[in-house]
């Protein structure tokens, strides 16, 4: 008998924002800053434009910090129930071996172990496909659920500064230079982070 398919590896959290780095681009009529450069009028005549550190934002946002961390807690459980379920297969394994081996198990029920294991085994391998395809589903919905907020936050927050373009900023992205006083990223976080604690606080109160 083969041994026991590997565990579930770990699903990495990383590019988290790049739905949001692609959609950032060409919003019309979306966020701002307090930055008066920022907001002085059309830029070498291309229109009012801004852009969102895609790579600060991501580490300042309570709301997703929080959201990674639950990720986190989620995955080790995860390989933690694995584990201990291709522990005990390869335990029974071993001890099926041992007394085939030692000519203390009878033909019958060697072959109703093996069978056993066997099922042991695909039953391994179907929790773990369970398991793995839950988890990229809750990631792509907590994807689009940051997308949500991003859009909803800056449709409200460019209302009275009439950006014409957003653009998504990350280190090693397709943007290679910006111009620092374009960057409102400061403004994003600080009301983003606002509205997830107002959204928080909304939910303690209705649990209450």
């Amino acid at each position: 008998m083969k041994n026991t398919a590997t565990v579930l590896s770990t699903l990495a959290l990383v590019g988290v924002f790049t739905l949001l780095g692609s959609s950032c681009s060409d919003k019309k009529g979306q966020t701002a800053t307090t930055n008066t450069t920022a907001s002085s009028g059309p830029v070498n005549g291309t229109g009012r434009i801004a852009y969102v550190n895609i790579d600060t934002l991501e580490a300042h946002y309570e709301y997703l910090k929080n959201k990674k961390d639950q990720f986190k807690k989620r995955q080790q459980d995860v390989d933690e129930e694995l584990q201990r379920s291709a522990q005990q297969l390869q335990n029974d394994y071993v001890t099926m071996q041992k007394k085939a081996q030692a000519n203390t198990l009878s033909q019958t029920d060697y072959e109703a172990g093996t069978k056993r294991l066997q099922q042991m085994q695909q039953s391994l391998e179907t929790r773990k496909q369970v398991l793995t395809e839950q988890l990229l589903k809750e990631q792509d919905e907590f994807n689009k659920d940051l997308q949500k907020r991003l859009d909803k936050f800056l449709e409200v927050y460019n209302q009275d500064k009439h950006y014409d373009y957003i653009l998504s900023y990350s280190q090693g992205g397709s943007i290679l230079y910006t111009n620092k006083q374009l960057d409102i990223t400061a403004d994003v976080v600080k009301g983003m982070n606002a509205e997830a604690r107002n959204d928080n606080s909304d939910t303690t109160k209705k649990n209450k």
